[in-house]
């Protein structure tokens, strides 16, 4: 049977505060720690800093940019997937992680929060003004990982094989 690495999503701002920023980094270095893939939407903000903390902790970053130019990746982004979707692009994230976790954050990262409820995934806020029904708050970046991984080992394989389609979409 073929095993594969948890991923990992990490969503948010584009132009956090240093709080956050402190955070993401936090997150992408446990992430790697817990030999998980970090998945982003590959550019700056909260996406570069959960990437940088990965990075530098030898984990295994993947970044889905909206554009077309690989080289808007941010430096630590390792797999580059140049979608040019624009903010479609979010969807691609969302159903690309099997957990995500939003850290501060606005439209764009409420559609990701979204999308992966609607889809079955796990949502954890941290340091987020935003409350979604579904989602579920958090106090650091060690419960947030934390978290992450539990909700993965409670889940089956089916809510992540079933094309990301729930019963009122089937």
């Amino acid at each position: 049977m073929k095993t594969t690495r948890p991923l990992i999503g990490v969503i948010g701002s584009a132009e956090p505060c240093s709080q956050s920023v402190a955070m993401a980094l936090e997150v992408g270095r446990l992430i790697a720690e817990a030999d998980a893939v970090l998945v982003t939407g590959g550019l700056g903000g909260i996406m570069e800093a959960a990437s940088r903390g990965c990075s530098s902790a030898g984990g295994l970053t993947i970044g889905i940019l909206p554009g077309s130019d690989p080289a808007a990746a941010n430096p630590y982004v390792e797999i580059v997937i140049p979608s040019g979707m624009g903010h479609a692009r979010n969807i691609l994230v969302a159903q690309t992680a099997q957990v995500l976790i939003a850290i501060e954050g606005a439209l764009g990262t409420l559609s990701e929060i979204a999308i992966g409820l609607k889809t079955g995934r796990p949502v954890f806020l941290l340091g987020s003004h935003l409350d979604v029904d579904g989602a579920s708050q958090v106090n650091s970046p060690e419960q947030a990982v934390s978290a992450a991984l539990a909700a993965l080992q409670d889940t089956t394989t089916d809510r992540f094989t079933q094309e990301g389609q729930d019963d009122r979409t089937r």
